[in-house]
């Protein structure tokens, strides 16, 4: 329970800090649930700056890659959308394209579910029979059970496609940042300080900008900009064209008589990365804080502060199921101040919130009902068209039914085809045979109907 799990903790604590220094920067909690990286902070016997191991110029930010697949490989080239409605899987928006890679013909398939977004490449080689649209899409996903896929046939749905892909991806980043004084060993104690010493001040430059919250413009990270209510400067950062606010625990409100100062647990809570301060030798753990959402640290203390020779050491930690993310400590986690160490410190705390993403609580919310959201951005841009459909939970059904007559007039519903019109660009168009006997559920464009996807 948390109070015995707290009593350990000041129990445990207590004991450490009794013993020779110099502790541990990080203390893993008593039942595990965490790991941890950068353990050796052993100081040179004279450390000079190049005794001290730099970080390579270049530090490799993580990305969403599959957000960005659709981009890379499918906008501005043809390819084909589809879009149906799996009673287990929720709404799936499905896109096809015929690739060539080296000298092999492949299919580009990428699905979408309100789970996740699957991907693959598959030769053509491979395959003993040419998969219709339905088998396509169990080639990615084998829990897809539908009887057909429609086509959309709206020529801008690419852009509506890419929106819905790429709305994952963010350059806005807001991350804790906790002062930890010597010999505090509770989440009480840590969000109750008030005053900022010169080592932590020295640290928050290293971070970034003290802004005036007072009309701010940038990325303001649920901070108020504009009544004071949530203090009266921040630090803020613009690196590499992302905006990064933190929610530094001193310039936060401080309420009289709150022992667990919400307002400032509010925020700092609330996110999923934070950095740990310490101008003194005290252990940080993990679950001192209560929150279901901070999964990393990233703990930071200080030697020889305010001098030419300001020195942090640095240790790492995560819930176990958070995934490991570069760029690696280095061996000793000891880096000099200087711009290096800032490119390291925020390359970090970025990879690291990607890397949270991916743990259990957060792949849970990745559930999409946003795939509804797609479904709903094509029909609106359909109802403005033509006129005719209202929006609402049953205009996506209105828009099949209108697009169904549409190729009914058009012949595609009841025609039986002998190939797919897949031209690799605008002057090639390659017929890829299919093998006789397979029924097609959905009826596929004729060489004669222009229903390419490609912008």
């Amino acid at each position: 329970s948390e109070p015995r799990s707290k009593c350990w903790l000041l129990a445990v604590l207590s004991q450490v800090l009794k013993r020779q220094t110099p502790f541990p920067i990080v203390l893993l909690p008593q039942f595990g649930g965490y790991w941890i990286e950068g353990t050796n902070h052993e100081l040179p016997s004279s450390p000079e700056t190049d005794q001290l191991s730099s970080p390579s110029s270049k530090l490799k930010l993580e990305t969403n890659i599959i957000a960005k697949l659709y981009r890379k490989h499918f906008m501005g080239k043809e390819h084909f959308n589809y879009y149906t409605i799996d009673s287990a899987l929720g709404h799936l928006v499905f896109s096809l394209k015929y690739d060539i890679i080296g000298d092999q013909e492949h299919l580009r398939l990428l699905l979408r579910t309100k789970f996740r977004t699957y991907h693959d490449v598959i030769p053509i080689s491979c395959l003993t029979e040419f998969p219709n649209v339905v088998q396509m899409a169990k080639l990615v996903c084998e829990e897809v059970n539908v009887d057909r896929f429609f086509p959309v046939l709206y020529p801008k749905a690419s852009r509506l496609v890419v929106a819905f892909d790429e709305h994952v991806i963010s350059n806005n980043f807001k991350f804790g940042v906790i002062y930890q004084k010597f010999g505090q060993t509770s989440e009480e104690e840590l969000f109750t300080n008030t005053e900022e010493s010169p080592a932590f001040v020295e640290f928050l430059e290293l971070l970034g900008d003290k802004v005036e919250l007072q009309d701010f413009k940038g990325f303001r990270g649920g901070l108020d900009v504009a009544h004071g209510q949530t203090g009266t400067e921040s630090v803020y950062c613009n690196f590499r064209s992302k905006e990064i606010m933190f929610h530094v625990t001193t310039k936060l409100p401080y309420t009289e008589g709150d022992t667990q100062q919400l307002q400032r647990k509010r925020h700092v809570g609330n996110d999923i990365v934070a950095i740990v301060f310490q101008d003194h030798n005290t252990p940080f753990v993990p679950d001192m804080i209560a929150s279901n959402f901070l999964h990393a640290y990233m703990v930071v203390q200080v030697e020889n502060s305010c001098s030419d020779n300001t020195l942090y050491k640095v240790s790492v930690t995560a819930r176990d199921d958070v995934p490991f993310f570069g760029p690696p400590l280095p061996d000793p986690a000891i880096f000099q101040k200087g711009p290096e160490f800032q490119e390291f410190l925020l390359t970090k705390l970025i990879n690291a919130e990607y890397a949270c993403y991916k743990a259990e609580k957060f792949a849970k919310l990745e559930v999409r009902p946003a795939v509804s959201a797609a479904h709903h951005c094509v029909q609106c841009v359909l109802s403005s068209e033509e006129g005719k459909l209202e929006l609402g939970s049953g205009g996506w059904g209105r828009v099949i039914r209108s697009r169904s007559q549409s190729m009914d007039a058009m012949g595609l519903s009841s025609k039986k085809h002998s190939s797919v019109s897949t031209s690799h660009s605008g002057s090639f168009t390659h017929k890829i045979p299919l093998t006789n006997g397979i029924k097609s559920p959905l009826p596929l464009p004729s060489p004669g109907v222009n229903t390419r996807i490609a912008e």
